[in-house]
Parts: C-alpha cells; structure tokens; sequence
C-alpha cells in the first residue's frame, strides 16, 4: 500500500494532489481511491466548461445530459468512491505550487498542502464575446461549445466567430446539419492551418468574412442576428442568423505553475502525451490546461485515468 503519512509539522505529506474538479480531476480521483493513493483533492468547485451547455450529446454513455446534471454526477462518483483515500477540499483557489523536499506545496488562499506528486488538471476558460448582447443572450442562441450544443442548431443558419483553428473546426461540425455557416474573422488571414480552412471552405454551405469587428448581438427571447464592422471600409453590416458559435480561444488556468513548469506560448502546460508528464518530475497534466490537440471532455477524463495510471507506477517503483 502506497499510504505515506508524515507527521512532521502538523501536516501531511500526501501521495498524490489532484488540481481541478472537472473530467480530468474527477477521473484521477476515482482511480486514486481505486488505487489507494493517499490523496488531496482540490477544487474551487465541480463547475467544468461543459456546465453551460443545456444539452451533451456526446459524453459517452449518456445520449444526452445538461452541463450541470453531468458536472453533479461527476462529484456524485468521486464522493462515492473517495472514501478514507481521496480528501475532497472544495470552495478553494489555488494560489501557488512549489518544489520542497520529498515533493511538493500547494497553497491555496486558505489552506497549505503537500505531496509528493502532482496532477494539474484545472482546465481552461473560455474568452468571453465582450460585446452587447452576448452575456444577455448565451445559452439563447449564444453558445461556446459546438460539439455541445451544435445538433440543437440543425437547419438553420448560423455564425461561428474566430478564424483559427478551433474556429474551422467548429465550423466543420456545423456544416453536418445547419442550413448555412458564417464564419467571421477578425483580420485579413486565418489563423488556422492551411488544410483545414481549405476543407471547410470547400463546402457550399460556408461563407467567411474577414476584416470583421463585432459589435452587437442581437435578438428577442433568442438570437436573430449580429452586427459587425468591415475594418476596411469602415461599413456596418447586420447578419440574420439564430445560432452564434464563439470561439475567440481560451485562457488556460495555469499561472500558478507558471513558474515551476514548462508552459507553451498560451500558457498551456507542456506534457508527453505518452504518460501526461510535464517537465518537471513528480508533476502531471491533464484536460483543457495541457498543450494536446483537441480538448474535449472524454478526452480530458481519459487523459487523466493515463495521469493517474503512470502516477501510481511512479510512486510504486520511485
């Protein structure tokens, strides 16, 4: 068995912290238990990205479950196998994790922790559409997730805003079942790769308009339009449509790593997919916060049972 506990100044010296309360942290936590890690579990709350969506179609298991009722069922499960293993800390931000000897700190704004390994896995945030009309009309027509939400959307017409990669991405799973997709750029060139702009372009049913500042969302009960401005000419134009898809990029919830490990031009922490080891030894990522390709919530709870299942090895062979 893998419990260590040092009584040295009043503290703990747990085997494992996990950071971070959505499907990567979750799924970590159950395995810890399952395992016999002794383990902190630190969270601000069980509030995942995926909480605003009224509807996922694609967590595998439930052909379809609000955001909230998926996030409930994720703390139902760890609370259920937690037991004498897993302490749940909720209601707390983490402020800062440093190396000590044996392992590491973690200080929150009212608790300090220690163990001997890490799992950073407190996701990201998506940008918000700072405009008028977009804070009163999400979840009305406004939404920041299309594999969430995109099916509820089918035959009409739509606009996905950002031009990267995210964005196309987006763009091309709309195109399954909308009438039409807008997509709307900021500056005169895409962000996204090449191949991929090239692909969804090819599609009757997409437009793109660049050189694009947003200005308005509009609407009644829910969306019917935006307006925008051309940069180059300075025109307003209005655009009918009763889907808006926001994809404008994230800020991952990483600054209090920042200075411990190793983190790519969008704060992301970098890891090796083959074990979501990050570059400093006893410290793992997982989910939204890590530099992997696609950031979804099956992949994010996979990719923390990895985290977890190269933690426990770690620890038994170290």
């Amino acid at each position: 068995m893998l419990i260590t506990l040092y009584n040295l100044k009043n503290y703990i010296m747990y085997d494992c912290a996990i950071l971070g309360g959505g499907p990567a942290g979750v799924s970590a936590g159950v395995y810890a238990s399952r395992k016999q890690l002794k383990t902190i579990f630190i969270t601000k709350d069980f509030l995942s990205q995926s909480t605003v969506s009224e509807g996922i179609e694609n967590w595998i298991g439930d052909i379809n479950v609000p955001g909230l009722k998926l996030a409930q069922k994720f703390e139902e499960h760890l609370r259920a196998y937690a037991g004498d293993f897993v302490d749940i800390k909720t209601g707390e931000w983490i402020e800062k994790v440093t190396k000590i000897d044996g392992g590491f700190e973690i200080k929150t704004d009212t608790e300090t922790y220690r163990a001997k390994s890490v799992l950073v896995a407190t996701g990201s945030d998506r940008q918000q559409l700072p405009v008028p009309g977009a804070k009163e009309f999400e979840h009305k027509g406004l939404t920041y997730c299309a594999s969430c939400d995109g099916p509820v959307f089918a035959g009409q017409d739509v606009a996905v805003i950002g031009g990267g990669n995210a964005g196309f991405e987006s763009a091309a799973q709309l195109l399954a079942y909308c009438k039409s997709v807008t997509l709307l750029n900021r500056g005169e060139t895409f962000r996204a790769d090449p191949k991929t702009v090239e692909t969804v372009t090819k599609d009757p049913k997409m437009n793109t308009v660049v050189n694009t500042e947003i200005l308005e969302v509009h609407g009644e009960k829910f969306v019917n339009g935006l307006s925008y401005k051309d940069t180059e000419t300075g025109e307003t134009q209005k655009l009918d449509v009763t889907g808006i898809f926001v994809e404008i990029g994230s800020v991952p919830t990483t600054e209090y790593v920042k200075e411990l490990v190793d983190l790519d031009d969008y704060n992301r922490v970098k890891i090796d997919p083959w074990n979501q080891r990050a570059s400093v030894e006893g410290i793992w990522s997982a989910g939204d916060c890590t530099n992997i390709l696609y950031h979804q919530n099956n992949i994010a709870a996979g990719d923390g049972v990895r985290a977890l299942e190269d933690i426990y090895v770690w620890l038994k062979t170290k």
